[in-house]
């Protein structure tokens, strides 16, 4: 999630309008690299926990703590992170994240194949690995709208979340056939080849200088920081509908992740599937966002910018009992039904919500409401993730999967409850909003 500014009065003029999106030689570079970034994220995604689940043996809450350690670096560096992003060279700060998990993607197929693979050393690589991906996605998130232009962010996040789904389409299934031919660990060569592709995609890209409106702030000491770190939180707090997104992609993310940490083990130990059929089962789901990625924009005229924001997530919700209700065997495919509802609900949310947070928020600002977003939607995972493991151990995977389901679903009554009901569309750029 990301954002624009109230007050562009104060600000340069506005720029003539920029080419079609097409046209753009550097949003074209970003989007070709996050294209296939998101797909070795999404090879990692299916290999990581079958890399414990079957080589390492591990155990449903130790696979837990996979998802768990992978996003807990949201909850300690995301704030500190909005405010390095918004001092410094973005694209190099980027570009120094992708050569750092190319590095420690690298290092898992090295150490399976120099010694023994444990189970400490995943953790330790996907921790780390996350710290890179929160200081990666601060900056991304804080660039876009300037590649783009604020007539065309619609258009520039309904194409990012097209390439999400189109690596959710075919990257789960990629995975499964290199599991199946070259085995687990050395399926993540693969993930430090995507990270080296968007390296060179940042390189390529040519971006007119940022104005250095960040080194006006006092940095010095503590205070200076926090003081800092606290804009993007206060921000929000004055924004009714930015706290209500906010509440509402909290509570998804929370029982989303809850879901997803269990959601391989259930695949494997309750519905009998291969790693070629898992990675089937999470292709079929990105369906569903792929589509709507493509329709986006249309979509989003003829509902209203701002009403589909609630209807995105209220609509899809009695489609995800699919997944819980999954059968082995044919049965695989409801769970992959299930899922691609799922999908096409968070790319038509994160389209609205992402367009509306970067129409209402000053460009000086950016980063470090992007970082207060990070922090609180996304530090929250870490917690789901632990709750599902809990919750899977104890009370069995698919009674889990029933709180986890619902719980999503019910996170759609902070958007439905709050001013989106009564708007159609976004406020036009510079003007203020609730």
């Amino acid at each position: 999630m990301t954002t624009s500014a109230p007050a562009a009065a104060a600000g340069p003029a506005a720029p003539a309008p920029a080419a079609p999106l097409w046209r753009s030689r550097n949003f074209l570079l970003l989007w070709g690299g996050q294209t296939v970034g998101e797909l070795g994220a999404r090879i990692s995604g299916v290999a990581v926990p079958l890399l414990a689940a079957t080589t390492l043996h591990a155990s449903v809450f130790q696979i837990s703590l996979l998802s768990f350690l992978g996003w807990l670096p949201y909850l300690l560096f995301s704030l500190p992170a909005g405010i390095l992003a918004d001092r410094v060279d973005q694209r190099k700060l980027m570009i120094v994240c992708d050569l750092a998990r190319m590095a420690l993607m690298l290092s898992l197929p090295l150490a399976a194949l120099l010694w023994e693979l444990r189970l400490w050393y995943l953790y330790l690589v996907v921790g780390v690995c996350g710290v890179f991906t929160v200081l990666f996605n601060v900056a991304y998130k804080s660039m876009l709208p300037r590649l783009a232009g604020p007539d065309r962010l619609v258009d520039a996040n309904a194409k990012i979340v097209m390439s999400q789904e189109f690596a959710e389409l075919i990257g789960p299934t990629v995975s499964g056939l290199l599991i199946g031919l070259v085995g687990t660990a050395r399926t993540f060569f693969s993930n430090g080849l995507a990270f080296l592709v968007s390296a060179v995609t940042l390189a390529l890209l040519r971006e007119a200088p940022r104005p250095a409106a960040a080194e006006a702030s006092d940095g010095g000491g503590r205070a200076g920081l926090r003081a800092e770190m606290s804009e993007g939180l206060a921000f929000i707090r004055s924004r009714p509908i930015l706290l209500a997104i906010l509440a509402c992609t909290a509570t998804s993310n929370f029982f989303v992740i809850a879901k997803s940490s269990i959601e391989v083990t259930f695949l494997v130990r309750e519905l009998h599937a291969s790693s070629l059929a898992v990675g089937l089962v999470f292709s079929v789901s990105a369906v569903g966002g792929l589509a709507v990625g493509a329709v986006a924009s249309r979509l989003s005229r003829r509902i209203g910018t701002a009403r589909i924001i609630w209807v995105a997530m209220a609509v899809p919700g009695p489609l995800y009992a699919l997944m819980p209700l999954a059968t082995p065997g044919w049965g695989l495919l409801t769970y992959g039904f299930g899922l691609a509802a799922f999908s096409a609900n968070v790319g038509l949310y994160n389209i609205a919500a992402t367009s509306y947070q970067q129409q209402v928020t000053p460009a000086h600002l950016l980063g470090r409401v992007n970082a207060a977003f990070m922090w609180i939607c996304l530090g929250v995972i870490p917690i789901g993730a632990l709750f599902g493991g809990a919750l899977g151990s104890g009370l069995g995977l698919r009674t889990t999967l029933w709180i986890c389901v619902l719980g999503t679903w019910s996170a759609a009554l902070f958007v439905v409850f709050s001013p989106l009901r009564t708007m159609r569309d976004m406020p036009a750029e510079g003007t203020s909003s609730p």
